[in-house]
């Protein structure tokens, strides 16, 4: 980066100093982004309002019909009474009215919990199911009526065998679409998450994500979510790394891109979205030789996977491309054997190939070229040559700032450790495509600094 100085550039910025203010700007990007992603909600329930008999089915509850489903369904007379009445209640829970409503009744959440433990599937599907529509709610004051819930519903989740098996899968898929809910409060970080990490649950969720015949996709991703809104607290991520957080969901990435090839299972790219966010955030937070210590994060192998996610997301949903650009971000920061395997992979020109989808993946495509050109030399003189001059003149046509600066980044290095770029540059017109930006206020001294070094080295 160049720094201002009294309105006059600095032609001369060390590498050191170039590498600490990308470094700087970095981390300062990765704490907005979690904090985006901590407080981002994530609705279940997108379909339309339920039907029955042809009428609305989701209709606003009094107060003393909300006490009769309660009473109902702890003590109907039979199961499909109890079950019917929760369904009912649960279809009122979409209302706002009707959530204030269930809580000012003293006790419906210890009553809406203790069917939890039900023998009944049915009953203990319904009320995980009125759980969640309480729990993303946008009222402060039915979320936070949620949080003593937590307790129990940790006690419940927790209370498994170590293979954390349910013969109930919809029911564990519902109460942790409702735990990622209620860790997102903003009273997580100090009344849920020291408790959760203080139970054996982070290691149930990381056994719920294991690939193999057991891995129930829509389970593993609502248990994915948890984790990453965890991670995002920064609680105690170190706990996460002892259990094996990073070992498990690099196997998962692994699983994940051979499953995009040989199946069309819808579905896959919902588990893949956390499983990306939650191995970026770790992988801020350790040191390289942790990372590379980890069996499954050492070879290309993980580099290989997350293009072929990458060429999925392209076809399928594009835009779940930042969230994997994130990670190679993350993955090439600080590591040259990373690194290395983007060159001898022949992964740049796939990686090129995105810069023109939009200004975020071409932001997140240009600093993964910066972290590879930053290594020194010998990785410089494998980018170049290339298509990646004639690439980075098509960036510095564009009018977005951003996209422009990181280009102007990457020329830096490239003159710094490749002079024969600098020769190119010229000769391909590249002092006419910085003309367009001297004017510019953010760019202009950073212009005048490349176009001096391009000129005299």
């Amino acid at each position: 980066m160049w720094n201002r100085r009294q309105g006059r550039f600095r032609p001369a910025c060390g590498v050191e100093e170039l590498r600490r203010h990308r470094r700087e700007r970095e981390a300062a990007l990765r704490k907005a982004r979690r904090e985006q992603q901590l407080v981002s909600k994530r609705l279940l329930r997108e379909d339309a309002p339920e039907e029955v008999e042809g009428e609305s089915a989701a209709r606003i509850l009094g107060e003393a019909e909300v006490q009769q489903f309660l009473w109902l369904a702890q003590r109907g007379p039979e199961e499909k009474e109890r079950e019917k009445a929760l369904v009912s209640l649960r279809r009122g829970l979409q209302h706002p009215e009707t959530q204030q409503t269930f809580i000012r009744l003293e006790g419906s959440m210890r009553t809406l919990v203790g069917l939890l433990t039900s023998n009944w599937a049915l009953l203990q599907l319904e009320a995980a199911r009125c759980l969640h529509e309480l729990s993303h709610s946008e009222q402060s004051a039915v979320a936070e009526a949620c949080l003593p819930a937590t307790s129990y519903l940790l006690t419940y989740l927790s209370g498994h065998s170590s293979d954390f098996i349910s013969p109930h899968m919809a029911v564990l898929e519902a109460l942790g679409y409702a735990l990622s809910q209620l860790l997102q409060a903003k009273e997580a970080p100090e009344k849920i998450i020291p408790s959760i990490l203080d139970s054996i649950l982070p290691q149930h969720m990381l056994r719920l994500m294991e690939p193999g015949p057991k891995l129930h996709l829509g389970v593993a991703v609502e248990f994915a979510w948890c984790l990453h809104y965890i991670i995002c607290s920064q609680v105690n991520n170190a706990l996460l790394l002892t259990h094996g957080a990073l070992s498990t969901l690099g196997l998962l990435l692994l699983d994940l891109a051979g499953a995009v090839q040989r199946t069309e299972e819808p579905g896959l790219e919902l588990l893949a979205c956390p499983v990306l966010r939650c191995l970026s955030n770790l992988l801020t937070e350790v040191p390289v030789e942790a990372v590379e210590g980890q069996m499954q994060l050492r070879d290309e192998r993980v580099v290989v996977a997350l293009f072929i996610l990458l060429q999925f997301f392209l076809q399928k949903q594009p835009s779940l491309l930042p969230e994997g650009l994130w990670l190679l971000n993350n993955l090439t920061a600080n590591s040259p054997t990373f690194c290395t395997s983007l060159l001898f992979l022949d992964l740049i020109d796939p990686l090129l190939e995105l810069l023109p989808l939009s200004k975020v993946v071409s932001v997140l495509v240009l600093t993964v070229l910066c972290n590879v050109a930053e290594k020194g030399s010998a990785y410089c003189q494998r980018l170049w040559p290339g298509p990646l001059l004639p690439c980075l003149l098509k960036t510095l046509a564009l009018p977005d700032t951003e996209v422009v600066g990181q280009s102007l980044e990457l020329l830096q290095l490239l003159f710094l450790y490749q002079p024969g770029a600098a020769r190119a540059f010229l000769q391909q017109s590249g002092l006419q495509a910085l003309e367009r930006h001297q004017e510019e206020a953010q760019l202009q001294d950073r212009v005048e600094a490349l176009r001096q070094i391009a000129l005299h080295g």
